[in-house]
C-alpha cells in the first residue's frame, strides 16, 4: 500500500498539472480551486506515508542488469519530502493572488504543479540513478518558469540555468557511474557503497571522481564558482524564486551532495583525504562570499538570491565535516533556512507586488503602510541572522557545536566564516528593515499613502513561515533529535 502511495504522490502532481492548460474552467477561482485541491492531496498523501515510518525498496521499472527506477522512505527522504509538503501547498496559495495578472498563468501553475510531484521523485529515490532521472526532470521543469516573462533578462537567465544545470549534471552523472562500475550498485546505503571494494592503484581515483560529483550537484547548491546563475534567475515571478529557487531546486542539490557523501560513497572513502580540504574550503569561501555580494547589492531579491548562496553553503559546510554531528548541523539549517528564506523571499514578493518598485532605496517608510509585510519580514531576518530565539539560531549552533566536536583544524575556521556571515547577514538584512521602519527625516508618507498590506492569500503565507521561524526557535529540541537519528543512520 505505502508503494502506491509514493506514486500516486509523484504522479497527482504531474498528471493533475498537466490537465490545467487542457481543462474547460469557465472561472479563474473554479482553476485556482483545482490547483490548490491537487497540492493537498499530494501532499496529504506524503504525511500519512512519512508518519507511516520508513518502507524498503519497491522497483517501478527494472533496465538492464540491476539498474532501475525505485523508491523507498527512509530519514533522509522524510525530511526532504516533509519540508516541500508543508511548503508548496502555501506557496502555490501565495501564488494565486501574485499572478493574478500576470500573463499565460496557465502554463505558469502547469510547471508549477509538475514540479512538485518531480521534486517528491527525489526526495523518494532509493538508488542514485533515479534521483538523477528526477534531478534532470527538474531542471527541465523549473526551465519555463525562470523564463516566464519572456524578457530579453528572462531568456538570458534561463539560458545560463540551463547550462549550468545541464554541466553540474554531467559531472554527477560521472559519480554515478563509477559507483556502479566498482561497486556494482548505486543504491542508498548509510554508510556508502564502496567499503569493502578493493581499487589496489586506481584508489587515487576515488577523491578525484567524489570531487566531480560534489561539484555536479553542487551547481544547484550555487557553490563558488557556480554561483552566478541563482541571482540571475531572480527574473522569474517572486513564487518560483521563493519556492523553488530557494528551497525545492536548491535544496535538491544539497541533498543530492548529503546523498552521495554519505549514502554512496560513503565517509570513510573520503574523510582525511585532499578533497575533504577542497570541498569544505570552497563552502567556506561561498559563506562569505555570499553575505559579501548580498551587502553590495540593492536589489531586494537578488541579495536575498546571494543571501541563500551564501546560506546554501553552511549546509555543505556541515556535510563535508563527514561526521553524525556535522550531518545532523546541516539537516537543521536544511530545513530551518527553507522556512527562513522563503518568508524573506515572499515578504520581498510582496513588497514588489504591491507598490511595483524592486529596490531596497524605495522601500522608505513602507513598515508603516505595510506593516504584516515588514514584520515578518524583521522575522526572517532575525532568523537568518542567527539571533537566539529564533530557528538561524538553532542550526548555526548545531553547526558551531559540529565543528568544534571535529577537532579538523579547517572547520575551526569554518566558525570564524560563520562569525563573519553573521555579522555580514546583519547588515544586509537589518538595513531593509530600518529603511522600511525608519525613513529620512521628513519623508512624505503622501507619496506612498495608497500602499497597503497584501489580501490574506498572500499575508497567510507570510504569518506561517514567520511563526515557524519562531516555532522551531523555541521549540527544537524534537525534531532535532530526529535529525540526530537520521545522521547517525538509525532512520
Amino acid at each position: 500500500m505505502n508503494h502506491l502511495g509514493i506514486l500516486a504522490a509523484i504522479l497527482l502532481p504531474i498528471i493533475g498539472g498537466s490537465l490545467i492548460p487542457i481543462l474547460p474552467f469557465t472561472k479563474r477561482n473554479h482553476r485556482l480551486l483545482y490547483i490548490e485541491t491537487i497540492v493537498l492531496l499530494t501532499s496529504g498523501i506524503v504525511w500519512t506515508l512519512l508518519l507511516n515510518g520508513t518502507t524498503k525498496v519497491f522497483h517501478v521499472v527494472r533496465f538492464v542488469h540491476d539498474l532501475s527506477i525505485s523508491f523507498h522512505i527512509d530519514g533522509m527522504t522524510m525530511i526532504f519530502a516533509g519540508l516541500i509538503s508543508i511548503l508548496w501547498p502555501i506557496a502555490t496559495l501565495y501564488a494565486f493572488e501574485y499572478m493574478e495578472h500576470e500573463r499565460r498563468e496557465n502554463y505558469f501553475f502547469l510547471f508549477y504543479t509538475i514540479t512538485y510531484g518531480i521534486t517528491l521523485g527525489i526526495s523518494f529515490a532509493s538508488d542514485s540513478l533515479t534521483m538523477y532521472f528526477f534531478y534532470e526532470l527538474l531542471t527541465l521543469s523549473t526551465l519555463p518558469l525562470v523564463m516566464h516573462t519572456l524578457t530579453k533578462e528572462a531568456i538570458h537567465a534561463s539560458r545560463k540555468y540551463l547550462y549550468y544545470s545541464l554541466g553540474g549534471a554531467a559531472f554527477a552523472l560521472i559519480g554515478i557511474i563509477f559507483l556502479i562500475v566498482y561497486a556494482n550498485t548505486c543504491d542508498f546505503i548509510y554508510g556508502g557503497v564502496l567499503s569493502g571494494v578493493s581499487f589496489g592503484e586506481r584508489a587515487w581515483m576515488i577523491p578525484w571522481i567524489y570531487l566531480l560529483a560534489f561539484m555536479g550537484f553542487g551547481v544547484k547548491t550555487a557553490i563558488w564558482p557556480l554561483s552566478s546563475w541563482l541571482p540571475k534567475a531572480g527574473v522569474a515571478p517572486t513564487p518560483v524564486t521563493a519556492l523553488l529557487h530557494a528551497v525545492a531546486v536548491v535544496n535538491a542539490g544539497a541533498f543530492g551532495i548529503i546523498r552521495i557523501t554519505y549514502y554512496s560513497f560513503g565517509t570513510e572513502a573520503v574523510k582525511g583525504t585532499w578533497v575533504q580540504y577542497v570541498v569544505m574550503g570552497l563552502s567556506m569561501f561561498t559563506i562569505v562570499y555570499g553575505c559579501s555580494r548580498a551587502v553590495k547589492e540593492s536589489h531586494i531579491k537578488k541579495r536575498l538570491a546571494y543571501s541563500t548562496v551564501s546560506n546554501l553553503s553552511y549546509i555543505l559546510f556541515g556535510a563535508a565535516m563527514m561526521s553524525p554531528a556535522g550531518l545532523t548541523g546541516a539537516l537543521t539549517h536544511f530545513v530551518f533556512h527553507g522556512f527562513m528564506k522563503i518568508c524573506s523571499f515572499l515578504c520581498a514578493g510582496s513588497f514588489m507586488h504591491q507598490t511595483e518598485k524592486k529596490y531596497v532605496y524605495e522601500m522608505d517608510g513602507m513598515g508603516r503602510r505595510m506593516p504584516l509585510v515588514f514584520g515578518c519580514f524583521f522575522v526572517s531576518a532575525a532568523g537568518l541572522m542567527g539571533v537566539p530565539g529564533f530557528a538561524g539560531f538553532i542550526s548555526k549552533w548545531k553547526l558551531t557545536e559540529a565543528a568544534v566536536e571535529s577537532g579538523f583544524l579547517l572547520a575551526y575556521a569554518g566558525i570564524g566564516c560563520l562569525l563573519l556571515s553573521a555579522l555580514l547577514t546583519a547588515i544586509y538584512m537589518l538595513n531593509v528593515v530600518i529603511q522600511a521602519f525608519f525613513p529620512k527625516e521628513n519623508f512624505d508618507y503622501g507619496t506612498i499613502a495608497k500602499v497597503t498590506d497584501p489580501t490574506w492569500k498572500m499575508c497567510l503565507p507570510l504569518l506561517f513561515c514567520a511563526s515557524m521561524t519562531l516555532i522551531l526557535g523555541l521549540g527544537s529540541t524534537p525534531i532535532v533529535t530526529f535529525f540526530e537519528n537520521v545522521a547517525k543512520g538509525l532512520l
